[in-house]
């Protein structure tokens, strides 16, 4: 397997730390407002790599952090007039929902910087008495300068980026370039005891504190997106390898961000798009698509038509498996398999593997309209689908049987529940089709849709599956 490696930005041969395990560590949210769109891409991007290097075999241990203590949330919670609890409170339960929608599993280690302030303390002792950073003024500050290597991760020079760097009024650093590792106590602000006196961490000490504490020195892979290779990530290894921690990860991958009408999406500009309010619009299962359709380093523009193409492309991949009933017992097409493997071994390339997909899904439903044997195409469909988080999800009714039962009762079909609700809907869907009574038929499909079940009209009589 090769991986682009934005360290050295460059093809690299993947070699895991230890034989049949992946680490992965991938920059998760700071929360402090609802998750848009464009977060919803890293999420889905990282999850593909962690289900393929599982089904591959091997052990994958994946933390993903939450930011809840930073600038940014202390001034949503002071705009909004609320505390910084509430705050991270109602972001961190949008940003799960969203997450739970697109069928992202949950990491295995998903540590929060509140939690850790004793290791990030730690780390920055070690900095200090190493001379990488220094007090000044109640805060801490790194000392760029002191790291010859730092730069290395975005290929940027030291000295090009102090050309228009200034010092804050309030700050002490010794150099514009320097960062700050903690922050002295501001009144209305959390804050923590510390060797330096009262205050709270700088934002990217945090994740070279818990990345180094829960897999250790070298770990295989850190994620992220592209706009947070600089400065997020330049000070994360920086740090971490500065106080010993040598090397802090070996392999780095960055997912290409997602644009609106041309523009990066981001929180602090309002050029965004809610990313629940897109999934209950679109469906979670096209929102993933949309994401795997393009290469996970290039960017990709959010559009209404690129969404609505791929909720019709999702519909032609679930049309292919819902016309062979139940699990198969064939083994997948090895030619099918090993293209896909091709694909992903290529720097995880979803947009290649997803050609593979519908290569699969086009010669499939070739064999069964000719009624010939496609038992190991839909065999190599269900192994590539699971991988990529686009199988078909199970027809569990519990959390929309209420709807479609007070559906079935305003058709006049009191006592109905579940699947006797449905099967008795599309028995007067079809008495009111044969009676010519479109207006009835297409209210009870429409019915049901909104309730999240959809019909489909097939050769061989009406099926129903989850919306």
């Amino acid at each position: 397997m090769r991986i682009f490696n934005t360290l050295g930005r460059s093809l690299q041969d993947f070699e895991p730390r230890n034989a049949g395990e992946v680490s992965m560590y991938v920059c998760g949210a700071t929360v402090q407002s609802r998750p848009h769109v464009g977060h919803g891409r890293y999420a889905v991007v990282f999850d593909v790599v962690r289900r393929y290097f599982e089904w591959l075999g091997y052990d994958v241990t994946y933390v993903r952090n939450i930011t809840d203590v930073d600038d940014k949330i202390i001034n949503a919670a002071n705009e909004m007039g609320v505390t910084i609890e509430e705050v991270v409170a109602m972001a961190d339960s949008a940003f799960k929902t969203a997450y739970d929608s697109l069928r992202v599993a949950a990491p295995d280690i998903e540590p929060r910087a509140t939690e850790h302030i004793p290791e990030m303390i730690e780390m920055i002792e070690a900095l200090i008495e190493r001379d990488h950073a220094y007090a000044a003024g109640g805060d801490v500050y790194f000392s760029v300068r002191s790291f010859p290597e730092y730069g290395k991760l975005s290929g940027r020079n030291v000295d090009d980026l102090r050309s228009g760097e200034r010092i804050e009024p309030g700050e002490h650093k010794r150099d514009p370039l320097d960062f700050a590792v903690w922050k002295g106590a501001k009144p209305g602000e959390p804050q923590w005891d510390s060797p330096w006196g009262p205050g709270r961490p700088g934002w990217h000490i945090e994740c070279s504190a818990m990345a180094h504490k829960y897999l250790g020195v070298g770990f295989d892979i850190h994620g992220g997106g592209h706009d947070l290779v600089f400065p997020h990530h330049e000070n994360e290894i920086t740090q971490a390898e500065a106080a010993g921690h040598v090397p802090f990860a070996r392999y780095w991958m960055h997912n290409g961000l997602l644009n609106l009408s041309g523009e990066k999406m981001s929180k602090s500009t309002g050029h965004v798009i809610d990313l629940v309010d897109g999934i209950e619009k679109y469906t979670p299962g096209a929102v993933r698509l949309f994401y795997l359709r393009t290469h996970y380093r290039k960017p990709v523009e959010f559009s209404e038509e690129a969404l609505v193409d791929a909720r019709a492309s999702l519909d032609r991949i679930w049309a292919f498996r819902r016309r062979v009933a139940g699990p198969v017992e064939d083994m997948p097409l090895d030619a099918a398999i090993q293209a896909f493997r091709g694909a992903m071994e290529s720097d995880l390339d979803n947009a290649g593997a997803l050609a593979v997909l519908f290569d699969v899904i086009r010669e499939g439903n070739r064999r069964l309209d000719a009624d010939e044997d496609a038992g190991p195409w839909v065999a190599a469909y269900d192994e590539i689908t699971g991988v990529l988080g686009l199988d078909e999800p199970t027809a569990d009714l519990d959390e929309i049987s209420d709807d479609v039962a007070a559906f079935a009762a305003d058709m006049g079909l009191e006592g109905f529940a579940g699947e006797e609700a449905i099967s008795a809907l599309i028995d007067l869907r079809a008495r009111a089709r044969e009676a010519r009574d479109w207006a009835t038929a297409d209210r009870i499909r429409d019915g049901l849709a909104t309730a999240g079940i959809i019909l489909e009209d097939t050769a061989d009589g009406v099926r129903w599956h989850r919306g």
